[in-house]
């Protein structure tokens, strides 16, 4: 653990496919002074939708120690073979009971425990279990462990993501928004010591819409077809937020956006290039 009993953890959003499992690697590379603790939300660290064994064991190797999931977490039916079986890799916690995986972990770092939550919305999203009560669950139970939680409220509503934040304020260490893979600018401190942002962004593609190729999400929102979405291709951003906890208190210290963008050249494939094809 850094000095003066003060965790620095870098939270990641969500991770999309192999060009921001990628960035993850190469920006991770670069840091000189790593933080104690990386997270990242996995859920569409497979080609967009879901993850893989092989995915976690990447981003393992590139300095990532837990993951946190959502609404398509489950999008690959292998998943359901080796989530059991992960370490440090959490699925939303409202799921029903006997769901496969977990929705919290403890992480070790240097002989500090840090518990992590991970959490699904309900507006314009599954009708899953109630995410407030459910968190009351899960805190009783990690709260007998330790002070430091982090909790990766994955939602669409920016209302529910605030009004969770504001829920848990003072009882954990931060709430994270993912879902919406744009990172929003409210990153903050909550009067109670919780670390706070609607959400983190993600991880992948910067030419695209939310890291898809834009030609097929063009198929779909303007002549209403079914359309497989593809990947964007051109250079990657990195998205996340960086903090400082104590590890006596619990509280946050401080929490600010981090924003890594590539410097190759977006990808030549203009708007209008694509429309010329007729979608």
């Amino acid at each position: 653990m850094a000095l003066n009993n003060i965790l620095q953890v870098l939270f990641l959003g969500d991770i999309i496919g192999k060009p921001g499992r990628q960035v993850v690697r190469r920006y991770l590379a670069g840091q000189s002074n790593k933080p104690d603790l990386i997270i990242a939300n996995a859920e569409n660290s497979a080609h967009g939708f879901g993850t893989t064994e092989a995915n976690l064991e990447e981003l393992r190797t590139a300095g990532v120690q837990a993951f946190t999931g959502g609404n398509h977490t489950f999008d690959r039916k292998e998943l359901l073979e080796f989530i059991d079986k992960q370490v440090n890799v959490t699925r939303p916690a409202n799921y029903p009971e006997g769901t496969p995986g977990k929705g919290y972990c403890i992480v070790e770092v240097g002989g500090q425990k840090v518990g992590l939550l991970n959490l699904i919305g309900r507006v314009f999203m599954e009708p899953l279990e109630n995410p407030f009560l459910t968190a009351d669950r899960c805190l009783a139970i990690l709260e007998k462990e330790t002070k430091i939680i982090i909790v990766d409220m994955h939602a669409e509503a920016t209302a529910e993501k605030v009004a969770m934040g504001l829920y848990l304020d003072g009882r954990v260490s931060a709430v994270l928004g993912t879902h919406t893979h744009v990172q929003t600018a409210d990153d903050r401190i909550l009067p109670q010591g919780t670390a706070y942002i609607t959400d983190a962004g993600a991880c992948g593609p910067a030419d695209g819409v939310i890291g898809m190729e834009k030609a097929g999400v063009f198929r779909r929102m303007i002549k209403q077809l079914p359309t497989r979405f593809e990947v964007a291709e051109g250079p990657a951003l990195l998205c996340g937020v960086l903090m400082n906890i104590d590890a006596k208190t619990g509280k946050a210290i401080s929490i600010e956006r981090v924003q890594y963008r590539e410097s190759a050249q977006l990808s030549a494939k203009s708007t209008q290039e694509i429309m010329s094809i007729g979608l």
